[in-house]
């Protein structure tokens, strides 16, 4: 997701919030002979938590960084 925009994030994120209030309100129903099961609430909460803690680094400034180890042998 490096290439979204802050707006693209907050945007996505509206709908990650979506889909979890869907899953919460009823995970799956039927209706006459037709069956609809909703998406996994955990890997919803998973990705909004994740697309929260990356717009709260853009808008804090900060970019997302990764870091390297290396080990030596002494």
């Amino acid at each position: 997701m490096a290439s979204m925009t802050l707006t693209q994030r907050k945007s996505l994120l509206r709908d990650y919030i979506a889909a979890e209030r869907a899953v919460l309100l009823g995970q799956s129903y039927t209706i006459k002979d037709r069956a609809l099961t909703r998406a996994d609430l955990k890997w919803i909460q998973q990705g909004r938590k994740e697309l929260e803690k990356e717009i709260n680094q853009l808008e804090a400034g900060g970019s997302i960084r990764t870091k390297r180890i290396l080990f030596r042998d002494n």
